[in-house]
């Protein structure tokens, strides 16, 4: 199982629209995916047409609660959406409080993880979206992942949050030598008309060409569509030009992951992967 971790310590940079998108992506090509929605504004949960406060169905925030993490305790935290495969641990405005609940108590920041090994065996792929905010939220994801996507929008003001981001991944691998980050910057809001995106972009190229996808994310109304009608993007029209650049870079990181985690790659992953090789770029 595949666990990636949409991050960025500068909101509005498309952290929920990548984790919808390539989640219907995935949906679509009939792999059994789960999303988390870690973020205490449950922007995600919304996404895909849930409320953040649903009194009967239990969420992140309990999973977190949970004293002895068991796979039945994990699997009562996930809701089965209205799209076959496609699985949610939703958010709420408790989990802004996290931070004060977890404190005192013996290894905060592998939860999100021991809980995920539990619950392996049930999905392909596990994507989670992250808050803007560097804490216990954060800090879980990022621990969990086999790779941390990292969206950032080509402007100059997402350019410092990426700074940020990377400054964090090398810090938390100081204070601690067996964990390692594997991420991927992903360009996203990109409008070749403007001047500012242009040399955004040129920018990230030059100066993170190890780390980064080589194409873009366009600025594309399609998401606040799909978002209005609570549905990813490849759910409701393929053929935009946002979710074929999305489709692109699904084949991307599978094959990122193939590469430094091949024994994390299943069978479905593989046949996928094989069946992307043959497709045009355009669907």
């Amino acid at each position: 199982m595949l666990v990636w971790a949409v991050a960025s310590q500068k909101g509005g940079v498309g952290k929920t629209t990548t984790v919808a998108t390539l989640a219907g992506w995935l949906q679509k090509e009939k792999l059994r995916v789960l999303v988390v929605d870690t973020d205490p504004h449950a922007s995600l949960t919304s996404y895909l047409g849930y409320e953040d406060e649903r009194s009967e169905q239990f969420n992140l925030f309990d999973l977190y609660a949970m004293k002895d993490l068991s796979r039945e305790g994990v699997l009562n935290c996930i809701t089965h959406t209205a799209h076959e495969g496609l699985d949610l641990i939703a958010a709420s405005m408790t989990l802004a409080t996290i931070d004060r609940h977890l404190s005192g108590r013996q290894g905060v920041g592998r939860i999100l993880a021991r809980s995920l090994k539990l619950i392996e065996d049930c999905y392909d792929v596990v994507l989670i979206d992250c808050p803007p905010v560097l804490g216990a939220l954060m800090v879980n994801a990022l621990v969990a992942s086999t790779t941390i996507i990292v969206p950032t929008q080509t402007e100059f003001l997402a350019l410092k949050g990426l700074e940020g981001m990377v400054r964090t991944f090398t810090v938390m691998q100081r204070a601690n030598q067996s964990v390692h980050f594997e991420y991927l910057i992903v360009p996203t809001m990109y409008d070749r008309r403007t001047k500012a995106s242009v040399q955004s972009l040129s920018y990230l190229k030059t100066h993170y060409r190890d780390h980064i996808w080589q194409e873009s994310i366009p600025v594309d109304v399609s998401f606040r569509e799909s978002s209005a009608k609570r549905l990813p993007l490849p759910l409701m029209d393929e053929t935009r030009q946002g979710a074929v650049s999305y489709h692109r870079l699904l084949k991307y990181i599978v094959e990122f992951e193939l590469e430094r985690h091949p024994q994390r790659v299943g069978s479905k992953l593989l046949e996928m992967l094989e069946r992307l090789q043959y497709m045009p770029d355009q669907i």
